[in-house]
């Protein structure tokens, strides 16, 4: 089954022959190397290119071994352009190739290339690369499936279909299998003979204990503030065991340049202006999250908030966790607090305060839900999205209700 990824396939071919490296970026297993030598290739030759024009070069091909080598690799490309015809360059798993930086640049100046390159690791790709072109490196960052792109695949009702996604995750090779039992063993296997030995050899860890559970906690606590001081506290209190705050740190700098977590920082929303620590960690795959705890805490609104940041990360926004400070009198003392607002989203000029609730069932719940909306005194849209079947409305502030149903598979849904 060819699982379609219109969403980035439109984006590959909005950039094509703009001059610039095209880095494709993401989590290992996510459908990148699917996205570019099967999708993009096939809208390329179904657009009129000849096959003998599209160079795809998988480098974790252990045949393709010799083109790790950087000068073999250039001379190897130099000789598949045969004339002054566009031919496109596909480059899987770039950063196994030392001085690639060098490789690519030699085709910037060319007219008749069009180079694309995917890698895994933030630290060679987003990071490194994007600053060594200068303005002449394209990101294109690649999740795993989001819920509109898995559902169809799935053969589910949305809510069944929902429900597998909050426990599975939406890793292509996981989605196409049919048994829970295996969908876990590869969840398992991945993170452990992929995500995580690739960091541990990367970073040389040999506390790989720390790291372990440095993640089991990281999963426990979906949607808790956090940072490297409190995770010692943690260690320290319930393990009993002094670690290094900065190692904790350096360990969550790589889980993030492995893409495997991702960190939301907090914005004083009165105050306009970022709070330097705690921050909230959410992972890019349920799926992941899951299986790090062997599938033992299932908590839906915990889930729900994860998938919600994930899909609002899909949609280009830049996601912060909202702080609105309030002030209340008790017993003739004034005295301060702090509500949260789940999200804080922006992108260009839009804005929007989105809360994630499992549920509205009492007027209680409702009240502590809509709190900290009813207390942000500017005019960007505020949303709730809630977990169960809920037709969309607003409220008598002005609030948007929607179920996550109708967040998750309407590309518009924010504006409605």
């Amino acid at each position: 089954m060819i699982i379609k990824r219109n969403f980035y396939l439109n984006k590959l071919i909005s950039v094509q022959h703009n001059g610039m490296i095209k880095i494709i970026t993401g989590i290992r297993r996510c459908g990148k190397s699917f996205l570019l030598s099967n999708l993009y290739t096939a809208w390329l030759k179904e657009h009129g290119v000849d096959a003998n024009h599209i160079i795809n070069i998988n480098l974790e091909d252990r045949r393709n071994r010799v083109l790790r080598n950087p000068d073999t690799l250039l001379q190897y490309i130099d000789a598949k352009i045969i004339d002054d015809s566009m031919h496109y360059v596909m480059i899987d798993e770039i950063q196994h190739v030392p001085e690639f930086e060098d490789v690519l640049n030699s085709y910037l100046g060319m007219n008749n290339v069009d180079v694309y390159v995917t890698g895994s690791n933030a630290r060679f790709l987003s990071k490194d690369v994007v600053t060594t072109f200068r303005g002449r490196g394209f990101q294109v960052h690649v999740n795993p499936l989001s819920f509109s792109e898995y559902l169809p695949s799935s053969g589910l009702t949305k809510e069944d279909g929902l429900d597998e996604y909050m426990l599975y995750g939406g890793l292509p090779q996981v989605v196409l299998l049919k048994s829970a039992e295996h969908k876990k063993t590869l969840l398992k296997d991945l993170f452990t003979q992929t995500y995580i030995k690739d960091i541990v050899e990367r970073y040389k860890i040999k506390n790989t204990e720390m790291l372990d559970e440095l993640l089991n906690i990281l999963a426990s606590g979906i949607g808790a503030l956090t940072n490297p001081g409190k995770l010692a506290n943690t260690f320290e209190s319930v393990h009993h065991e002094k670690v290094n705050r900065t190692t904790l740190a350096s360990y969550l700098e790589y889980l993030g340049d492995a893409f495997i977590i991702d960190r939301a920082e907090r914005y004083d929303i009165k105050g306009k202006k970022y709070i330097d620590s705690p921050y909230k960690y959410y992972f890019t795959d349920n799926g992941l999250r899951n299986v790090r705890l062997n599938f033992r805490q299932i908590e839906r609104s915990h889930l729900m908030e994860n998938i919600i940041y994930n899909e609002l990360i899909y949609r280009g926004f830049n996601v912060d966790v909202g702080v609105v400070p309030v002030q209340r009198m008790d017993n003739g003392v004034r005295k301060r607090s702090q509500l949260e607002v789940d999200f804080v989203c922006n992108k260009g000029y839009e804005r929007y305060y989105i809360q994630s609730a499992l549920e509205m069932a009492t007027e209680e719940k409702n009240r502590q839900e809509m709190a900290s909306l009813r207390n942000i005194d500017d005019s960007f849209k505020k949303i709730v999205v809630v977990g169960t079947h809920q037709p969309l409305y607003k409220n008598e502030n002005g609030f948007t209700i929607m179920s996550v149903y109708d967040f998750l598979l309407n590309e518009n849904s924010l504006g409605l």
